[in-house]
């Protein structure tokens, strides 16, 4: 158990060293125009170190929110255009031969870097997709019989247009749990869309300052797993997973045939560290039963597999998720 000191310790150590993400925000505000909701998420991503999943038609600034994320942490960045005819080692790199001395080296892929952009995951293939998610599970990736560590930190940021369109491959549910977040990004605002008019068609080009470096984001996880969890938001992220698995334990009996699969464990952990993030970014360092409703959906969106029951009622996993955080009695 935490006492009142080491709280009031931890508290204090969160409110110094999130100092920095109002200067991140207000850089990256400088390009992106509204988003706030994304770069936020984008952030508990990064300061969780969990990899996350971006839906949302094309043309809606999720390239340049990434790349706008990355020059304010001075960090590496590449973009992988995912196609149907990339290969996983186009990716991951290759054993390249040397004739002059008959030997094999390793040229490293572009999956070698601290943020990767996966553009349009699901137009790419099993393979190649399942070489990338190794890569996000392991942080290394096995070039000929050698392995390398990928850099740190090193973050997925994938990007998926909405299934329906043509061409694509779905990822399996198995790998799509591998993401902490699922991002679901919508139009902007009348407001937002004439700013972005005006930013954009002015000619200036907005320069980024960086803020913070790869180390000191490590520093920052350390202080962000140290965040207190009280034993009884412990067990209302616990009773929020379980009511996905078993609705009727929850009263809410009419879940029941609308779910195929409920979240696995990994939601419960990553429940847990992204409300952690997200505490560290409000400058505290406890997390309250607000801060698991706020990144719940976000947590959970992807890990609830939807019954042939709710499609033909239109029910969307966030319309069940959202009935889970109405009826589970909040601490």
């Amino acid at each position: 158990m935490a006492h009142g000191r080491d709280i009031k310790e931890i508290n204090e150590k969160v409110k110094q060293e999130s100092v920095f993400v109002a200067q991140l925000n207000s850089e990256i505000g400088n390009v992106i125009v509204g988003q706030n909701y994304i770069i936020e998420r984008m952030l508990v991503g990064l300061l969780a170190d969990g990899h996350i999943l971006l839906e949302g038609v094309p043309g809606l600034a999720k390239t340049l929110a990434v790349k706008s994320l990355s020059a304010a942490i001075r960090t590496k960045f590449q973009r992988i255009q995912f196609t149907p005819d990339l290969l996983p080692a186009d990716l991951t790199g290759t054993l390249v031969y040397n004739p002059k001395d008959s030997t094999f080296a390793a040229k490293k892929g572009p999956i070698f870097t601290n943020l990767v952009l996966a553009d349009e995951i699901n137009r790419a293939p099993a393979k190649v997709q399942s070489a990338l998610l190794e890569a996000m599970q392991e942080k290394q990736v096995t070039i000929g019989d050698t392995t390398y560590p990928l850099p740190e930190p090193f973050l997925v940021l994938a990007t998926q247009n909405p299934i329906e369109q043509e061409g694509t491959y779905p990822l399996p549910e198995a790998q799509v749990d591998r993401f902490m977040l699922k991002l679901k990004i919508t139009y902007p605002s009348k407001q937002e869309e004439k700013q972005i008019l005006e930013r954009m068609t002015a000619g200036d080009e907005i320069k980024i300052r960086p803020v913070i470096s790869p180390d000191e984001i490590k520093k920052v996880r350390s202080t962000v797993r140290e965040i207190y969890v009280d034993e009884k938001v412990k067990n209302y992220v616990v009773d929020i997973v379980f009511a996905t698995r078993k609705p009727e334990d929850y009263n809410l009996k009419d879940l029941k045939a609308l779910i195929s699969y409920g979240a696995s464990p990994r939601a419960t952990i990553n429940l847990t560290l992204a409300a952690k993030a997200y505490a560290f970014l409000q400058g505290r360092g406890y997390v309250t039963p607000e801060d698991i409703k706020t990144i719940g959906p976000d947590v959970l969106r992807h890990r609830i597999i939807v019954s042939y029951e709710a499609e033909a009622e239109e029910m969307t996993s966030e319309d069940i998720i959202k009935q889970i955080f109405d009826g589970v009695e909040v601490p």
